[in-house]
């Protein structure tokens, strides 16, 4: 009787890591998180920097991301940005200036992007998530391969 109350309570534990939420099984994900802009040691080839920039990524349900991004602009003016996406390379809602859709390849320490607006390329961003988890480093060039801006984020939590 006691080696079947083992086995019963084992398989009740495999069924319950089993029904785990996936936001619960993807903080493997470095990404997900509270980043800031490190604006001393950020670059903008084009434009001008925000006076700040939060970006928040959250795990999703079905294994992807969410990011919400949260900019002021040194004019005051908001710039909200957005996304809920897969690392799957297809194209995903966008919402922000550079475009309406986001395709998004990698495992989170190491992703690319590719963002267009009615169906044509308008921005691709290649980020990178350090080895220690504590910073994260955006380039993000035109659809020609000209820089626009390389973005150091620091995470908060």
């Amino acid at each position: 009787m006691k080696h079947l109350n083992a086995s019963i309570v084992f398989v009740c534990l495999v069924a319950a890591v089993a029904l785990l939420p996936q936001p619960a099984l993807a903080q493997k994900n470095p990404r997900i998180g509270v980043w800031k802009l490190d604006v001393a040691k950020s670059s903008f080839q084009q434009g001008t920097a925000p006076a700040t920039d939060t970006r928040t990524y959250l795990a999703t349900d079905d294994g992807g991301i969410q990011m919400t991004g949260d900019s002021v602009l040194a004019s005051g003016t908001k710039q909200p940005t957005g996304y809920r996406a897969k690392y799957d390379g297809k194209d995903h809602p966008y919402s922000g200036a550079a475009g309406d859709t986001i395709a998004i390849t990698g495992d989170g320490w190491t992703s690319d992007a590719t963002i267009k607006m009615a169906g044509k390329v308008t921005q691709t961003t290649h980020s990178v998530v350090s080895k220690d988890g504590k910073t994260m480093t955006l380039v993000a060039k035109t659809a020609a391969g000209h820089a626009i801006s390389t973005r150091v984020y620091v995470k908060q939590k």
